[in-house]
């Protein structure tokens, strides 16, 4: 099986491809890549949502995911994590499949995507970040109510602890689950535009805790729709289209050439594609 369509363009240039060598064996000889993607397709109905992705993270970068509205975005991170089913591929973290390293891997979904009527205190839905690491059946204590504190105080949410999650505004709503996420302690955080509808202060928050977290060596990948901030916030780019159109450094790959084959083109690209998945489908 080829990895792309023989009429699909490659997911780099050549230049582009040197250069991502070269970033990849500079943190790869000491130890695995933090997230790596292999021939990732992903289809609803046998309509193509993502095909063949191939993607090599490497640990202490702080990644981001752009395209347009439809491209996959959110569909590549929840396949990635095992949330929705895919076609083919395969997604290990540290070297190691996904469901073997959970508690490594901290997760901040959409915020559109949570039951915000749900009855729970804004504490205890940071408190729920420590709970990978507690055993079976064990329940949380005072240790681990003051790590959910020091989250909560860290974002900005210090005195707020026994409100209803309903009763806080967006921003507020979102810094919440970034605090569950910062409670787990992982090393892999995976977050799903996590700056959409914010205010400017919760922005802000958001911009320097992306930057804490790898100045210590962690990992961060980030769904973002802000083209204007890209090239501030992020070490890596994966611009993405159904498919990997370029990933590697943001100073190299984040072009106007490669802007242009990421959001202009889709449903050329989509009826192409339609038809191959259905073939896969049927073979798998």
């Amino acid at each position: 099986m080829s990895s792309h369509p023989s009429s699909a363009e490659p997911p780099f240039t050549p230049s582009q491809v040197d250069s991502k060598r070269q970033l990849d064996s500079s943190t790869s000889q000491d130890q695995p890549p933090a997230f790596e993607i292999h021939d990732l397709t992903v289809a609803y109905q046998r309509r193509p949502v993502l095909w063949n992705v191939d993607l090599k993270l490497q640990p202490g970068r702080l990644v981001g995911i752009i395209g347009p509205n439809g491209a996959g975005k959110s569909t590549l991170i929840k396949a990635a994590l095992g949330l929705i089913p895919k076609v083919n591929g395969w997604v290990e973290a540290f070297g190691r499949p996904v469901n073997q390293v959970r508690r490594r891997i901290g997760y901040v979904p959409q915020r559109e995507s949570v039951d915000w009527d749900f009855p729970i205190r804004v504490c205890d839905v940071a408190l729920m970040g420590t709970y990978p690491k507690l055993g079976w059946f064990a329940r949380p204590g005072h240790a681990e109510k003051e790590r959910a504190a020091r989250c909560l105080e860290r974002v900005g949410l210090a005195g707020l602890e026994h409100r209803q999650i309903g009763e806080l505004s967006g921003g507020q709503q979102q810094r919440v689950f970034l605090a569950r996420a910062l409670a787990q302690e992982a090393d892999l955080y995976i977050m799903d535009e996590p700056m959409a509808g914010v205010d400017a202060a919760t922005e802000k928050t958001i911009f320097e805790l992306l930057r804490d977290l790898r100045d210590q060596g962690k990992t961060v990948v980030v769904v973002h729709h802000d083209l204007r901030s890209v090239p501030e916030i992020f070490d890596d780019v994966v611009m993405l289209n159904l498919r990997v159109v370029a990933y590697g450094p943001t100073a190299l790959v984040f072009n106007s050439t490669n802007l242009e084959n990421t959001y202009r083109g889709r449903l050329t690209i989509l009826e192409r594609l339609g038809q191959a998945v259905s073939t896969k489908q049927r073979t798998e």
